[in-house]
């Protein structure tokens, strides 16, 4: 654990030149939250607030290139991504983990789950996951197409203000399901994202197959996934139900890929009751 260091409750250094911002707040039954591409823990304000007061304690963890935390040159994949997180569960040695992602960060969850370093993690939830894969693959018939993702990395670099803008416009079930300035608030975060990273995370996101992954999990597993979601459609969160051995789908039929804050209050319920 060279070079890693707790900085003021709010940064973990985990190299000389690599800071994660992390939020930790609550004493409990300890949930890590990681958030998907490219936003930062500060999207699950709405679980912060509410199970902190209610006996658990929620760290967040924004990944390097994104929102507050560090942006090196790179690399972003998602062994570096696990690795980062296996550095902050050891720092602030955190034990008996219900490690929690969002899109990009359930598939950075699920495949730390699967890995030799998952010692610190008991359960693990995916919401709206890019699990297994989030583009199609010749014996792989879900996802999206690679030349939608091959469009999305070409607006990166010509317009990622308009990059961010379509995918604010798809992210909850319609436009009218949030206020105009939570939409603000919302590509800001995205907007505050290092390009090399968000540009960097969509090629891992098309190239990685993670589905080897699924017969590693070992432990209780949740999936909340709603059939409306526009960006990581329903059939992925089917494939990885089925891919998990006794995991536990959960539809959420009011919201779209945005379920953690369209339908929080049963969000935080369900999430509550799995880990109890």
């Amino acid at each position: 654990m060279n070079n890693v260091e707790y900085i003021s409750g709010e940064y973990v250094r985990i190299e000389p030149n690599v800071r994660l911002n992390i939020r930790d707040w609550g004493k409990g039954k300890t949930i890590v939250f990681i958030p998907g591409w490219p936003l930062g823990q500060e999207m699950f304000e709405y679980q912060f607030t509410e199970l902190s007061k209610l006996g658990y304690r929620c760290v967040g963890i924004t990944m390097r290139g994104f929102s507050r935390s560090s942006k090196p040159w790179g690399p972003y994949n998602y062994d570096v991504f696990a690795n980062d997180i296996d550095k902050v569960l050891e720092m602030l040695n955190l034990r008996d983990v219900t490690l929690a992602g969002h899109s990009m960060g359930g598939a950075i969850a699920m495949h730390y789950a699967a890995s030799p370093r998952k010692g610190r993690v008991t359960k693990l939830a995916l919401f709206g996951a890019a699990t297994p894969s989030f583009t199609k693959r010749p014996d792989f018939p879900h996802g999206l197409e690679t030349s939608a993702v091959d469009e999305l990395i070409k607006l990166c670099g010509e317009d990622r203000a308009k990059l961010n803008e379509n995918f604010g416009k798809i992210f909850f079930r319609s436009e009218k399901a949030i206020s105009p300035k939570l939409a603000e608030w919302f590509h800001d975060m995205c907007m505050e994202a290092s390009p090399l990273a968000t540009a960097a995370c969509l090629v891992a996101l098309r190239d990685t197959d993670l589905r080897d992954d699924m017969a590693r999990i070992d432990m209780p597993t949740v999936i909340f996934h709603s059939p409306a979601d526009k960006i990581c459609p329903f059939e992925l969160a089917e494939a990885t139900a089925a891919g998990i051995k006794g995991s536990k789908l959960i539809r959420f039929e009011h919201s779209g890929h945005g379920l953690f804050y369209e339908e929080k209050e049963k969000f935080n319920k369900e999430l509550m009751g799995f880990i109890g």
